[in-house]
């Protein structure tokens, strides 16, 4: 059954972030859900720890949900790189024989067999790199070369971009990827420019079980809007409804 606290929602956040952009999420989703945003090392307070940058030295890092969970379903949301960790966590788990989230979401977020965007970019100069992030203002706009931003986050975002790449390529191997069994939530923003409406329904070739596609208003940012948790609130209480 699901818990008193409702359905726990494990999320994870787009390159470059911590948790800061579900901090509204536990009001908005409504009693339905209980979020645990997971935060990645060499960030806000895991900010001395080494980045992940490889599938496995993700899953070593998210190893405890492989160990005894408590009981009752559970729902995974990821954003934009979140979306490729949620499912790569799912996949591993299916391997491992482990019990498989109720719902796997995913918000604009380019299934694994997209190529280009920002992850072509992961090994370009830092020049380079910014002028892609600027295409897609995914950059402060009074951002300045050896500022903050450049210094602390930069770097962040170019390893998030390498551990990308390696797990849409880990996603494109038949030992390692595949469909999951699982329901899939694949959710696009009315104006992402970045990851369009058609590039997220390519998501249903991810899953053998049931797909459901969802547009919300905003940008490629709206995990930080009101709509999105609105809806993944709504899609929860429909899990603890089934789990009763």
């Amino acid at each position: 059954m699901a818990g008193e606290n409702g359905v726990r929602l494990l999320c994870f956040a787009h390159a470059g972030a911590g948790t800061s952009a579900f901090h509204r999420w536990g009001a908005l989703l409504g009693p339905a859900a209980a979020p645990e945003p997971r935060l990645l090392p060499g960030r806000d307070a895991r900010r001395r720890e080494p980045r992940v940058t490889t599938r496995r030295a993700l899953l070593d890092d998210l190893r405890d949900l492989f160990e005894e969970q408590p009981p009752g379903p559970y729902v995974l949301y990821g954003h934009s790189l979140g979306g490729l960790i949620a499912y790569t966590l799912t996949r591993a788990l299916h391997a491992a024989g482990l019990p498989l989230p109720a719902l796997l979401a995913v918000g604009a977020s380019p299934p694994p067999h997209e190529t280009g965007g920002l992850i072509a970019a992961a090994e370009a100069p830092d020049h380079e790199l910014m002028r892609v992030l600027e295409k897609f203002e995914a950059v402060p706009e009074d951002t300045r070369p050896g500022d903050v931003w450049h210094r602390l986050v930069l770097p962040v975002l170019r390893d998030d971009l390498r551990l990308a790449a390696d797990l849409r390529a880990a996603a494109r191997e038949p030992g390692t990827g595949g469909p999951v069994p699982v329901p899939l939530l694949a959710v696009g923003g009315s104006d992402d420019t970045l990851v369009p409406t058609a590039m997220v329904r390519g998501w249903s070739a991810w899953t053998s079980d049931r797909f459901v596609h969802r547009t919300v208003p905003g940008g490629h940012f709206f995990v930080r809007d009101d709509e999105l948790p609105r809806l993944i609130g709504r899609a929860c209480r429909l899990v603890g409804r089934s789990a009763r």
